[in-house]
């Protein structure tokens, strides 16, 4: 009799993991499908070569691409190696109360709403600065993607063997060298996953951009100028009364989506590396 409660339990419990399951994955797949309907039409040549013009012109968001790949990079190399010595330190010295500190101060920033961290930017950088810039946004973003680069180093470090850095430390190699020479690079595929992942979540952020970035309709290089981005392009056109833009609005939408989708499937690959 308790074997065929169990079993009941166990195929009711697989039901419900199933139906669950879908009921996730169905609004999903319901909003890209909507958004490839809606978007793709406005996919084309114009779309990736011009920079956005005024209502009744032919215009693209070359700029707010050029912009998006700019601020990640930056964003990047900011939060890479900050990220990367603090989980160190994190890991390999867990009971140092700057090691407690820092470890508590980044869960404490990966809870803190984006729009905040836009606010605290603007005024750290942009009224110093007195002007917007792609720096600023850069910061603002690198601030959100260090949780991730930190969480992932820690976690890797920690589960490479011990033997590892005894067997290093005891051919005489100092700790600098064990950790550049066996240390990092065994754990740099999970380490490039948490990067990955904090550009997948990065791409599309747009709050803390409307106050550090702010938006340039022209093709910008210069990351001391305000400089524009594809969610700030959405961002703009969704509000627009104008349905010229709206169409762009939604093309650009693909672009992240593609974006995002991409630096995921990066993740994912990155991570399944380091597993085997």
């Amino acid at each position: 009799m308790n074997l065929k409660r169990r079993k009941i339990v166990d195929r009711f419990a697989r039901i419900a993991i199933i139906t669950f399951s879908i009921l996730t994955i169905v609004p999903l797949v319901l909003i890209l499908l909507y958004l490839l309907k809606t978007g793709i039409s406005a996919i084309n040549l114009d779309l990736l070569t011009r920079v956005t013009r005024p209502v009744g012109e032919r215009g693209g968001v070359l700029n707010s691409i050029v912009g998006t790949i700019l601020i990640t990079m930056i964003s990047t190399l900011i939060a890479t190696p900050l990220g990367i010595l603090t989980g160190v330190l994190i890991a390999e010295y867990p009971e140092n109360l700057l090691s407690k500190i820092l470890n508590y101060t980044v869960r404490m920033i990966s809870g803190i709403p984006s729009i905040i961290i836009g606010v605290v930017i603007y005024l750290w950088l942009v009224k110093p600065l007195r002007s917007y810039s792609a720096l600023s946004g850069s910061v603002a973003l690198a601030i959100m993607i260090i949780p991730n680069i930190v969480s992932n180093t820690t976690e890797v470090l920690k589960m490479i063997p011990l033997e590892l850095r005894e067997a290093s430390l005891a051919l005489g190699a100092s700790f600098s060298k064990t950790l550049f020479k066996v240390l990092l690079p065994i754990a740099t595929p999970g380490i490039l996953a948490g990067i990955l992942a904090g550009l997948a979540r990065i791409s599309g952020e747009t709050a803390p951009l409307l106050f550090t970035a702010f938006g340039n309709p022209y093709l910008n290089f210069n990351i001391m100028k305000p400089m524009n981005t594809l969610s700030l392009t959405i961002y703009n056109y969704a509000l627009s009364p104008y349905a010229q833009w709206h169409r762009i609005a939604w093309g650009a939408s693909i672009l992240l989506i593609f974006m995002v989708f991409t630096f995921n499937i990066l993740a994912k690959w990155s991570a399944k590396r380091w597993t085997k």
